[in-house]
């Protein structure tokens, strides 16, 4: 199959569509990205967000997983569209895949990796379940996903490219950014980036002047006094 680079796409049987690539995330901004906390990024977006029941499978919590989304819906236990969209995408990105929480058959392995490494794509973040642990863990690529197992998938589709998808508790949309560290994953959508990084920003200035009291052991009763007083609780 020839590389798809036109903005017009053929009619699609029914349970198949592919979207062009979206890029509207600059270098410049995912670069400044690389080096903010995941758990910085949830607080500043409400704290109750980002990933659920994902594991680390590249073996290293210190590495950070940063770049524009390209996501895939598949069928559970097939990833026709999940190569189609590896195909598709660009180096940085990162595959996100929706394929409904599945872990009874791995939808991504060994092989793919070896192009995505290659290809020098950004990461994956799957819905479903992995498989060829071992090459996984060498650190070359970083990978999340709910479990492991051995059997191995057909490439029969459907599914679809470049659209809305659910995955781990996130929302993803194309060319969402997708933050991963030692704690997880979350999903920045386009349009906000600019002002979460800003807010992420501030939020490291007062997460070190916390930390600096905590480490003098200094005890900051008059806040938390004043969050207790407004609840009700008599101190």
């Amino acid at each position: 199959m020839n590389q798809m680079t036109s903005s017009t796409y053929p009619a699609w049987p029914s349970g198949f569509r592919v979207n062009p690539r979206v890029s509207a995330l600059s270098a410049e901004l995912i670069a400044e990205f690389a080096s903010v906390p995941v758990c910085h990024a949830g607080d500043v977006m409400g704290r109750h967000t980002g990933s659920v029941g994902l594991s680390v499978f590249h073996n290293d919590l210190s590495k950070v997983m940063c770049g524009p989304a390209v996501t895939v819906r598949t069928r559970p236990g097939d990833n026709l569209m999940i190569h189609l969209a590896m195909m598709m995408a660009e180096p940085g990105d990162v595959i996100v895949i929706d394929c409904g929480g599945d872990v009874s058959t791995a939808v991504i392995g060994g092989l793919m990796r070896t192009t995505a490494v290659a290809r020098k794509l950004g990461g994956f973040v799957l819905d479903g379940a992995l498989r060829d642990v071992a090459e996984w863990s060498d650190g070359a690529i970083p990978a999340y996903a709910k479990g492991a197992v051995l059997r191995g998938p057909s490439k029969e589709g459907p599914g679809e490219v470049n659209v809305p998808v659910s995955c781990a508790g996130l929302a993803v949309s194309p060319d969402d950014l997708m933050l991963g560290g030692g704690d997880g994953v979350i999903c920045i959508p386009a349009a906000d980036a600019a002002a979460v990084l800003r807010l992420c920003r501030a939020h490291a200035e007062k997460e070190a002047m916390i930390a600096a009291k905590n480490a003098q052991g200094k005890l900051d009763w008059d806040r938390f006094n004043a969050i207790l007083r407004a609840k009700g609780c008599p101190v």
